[in-house]
């Protein structure tokens, strides 16, 4: 028999699962703190905008930034879960051989990309220096810039490692989408 949720007497009874944060990636813990951050940081600007009326003109500019850090470091979450999104219709109705081949040319492709992003980004951070300043922190864009790098860096890592696993269970997620990462 199930478990009643709402009892014959009408009193709601439920438990919540146990919190299992050992599976959180060390991006998603940086990701996190780069989060709570641009939580207080725009809390900052809210008090010192209505509350005060004297807006902290810093806030807008270090807010935006410690978004784009929550945006790179977070994607390699994303890569690490290979949750991104993906097309596997096509998949579903080729020969297994070629959706084998597709898919690992897909594995390889993005290794190849986020190698090509963290190259590029590394070049333009050595090409720009520390001259390029922020807008009116004064502090270099290159702060910035390698939070980006270390995000594509991070992806880079996260997707070689993907790669590895499609290896070597012999197929990946566009081959079998009902399979996850933890299937190994």
């Amino acid at each position: 028999m199930t478990e009643k949720i709402i009892s014959d007497d009408g009193s709601f009874h439920t438990e919540d699962e146990a919190v299992d944060l050992s599976a959180t990636t060390a991006e998603g813990w940086v990701a996190l703190a780069f989060f709570w951050l641009l939580g207080a940081t725009v809390l900052y600007q809210f008090v010192t905008r209505y509350v005060f009326n004297d807006s902290a003109a810093w806030t807008e500019e270090i807010a935006r930034y410690e978004l784009i850090a929550v945006v790179f470091i977070g994607a390699a979450i994303g890569v690490a879960k290979n949750n991104h999104i993906q097309v596997d219709f096509f998949y579903r109705h080729m020969p297994a051989k070629m959706g084998r081949a597709m898919s690992t040319l897909t594995d390889l492709l993005r290794i190849a990309f986020y190698g090509a992003a963290v190259f590029m980004t590394g070049q333009m951070m050595a090409k720009i220096g520390n001259q390029t300043r922020m807008t009116i922190v004064d502090l270099p864009m290159n702060i910035v810039y390698g939070v980006c790098l270390l995000g594509f860096a991070a992806m880079l890592l996260r997707s070689l490692q993907v790669a590895l696993v499609h290896y070597r269970r012999g197929y990946s997620v566009l081959e079998r989408p009902e399979s996850t990462m933890q299937d190994r």
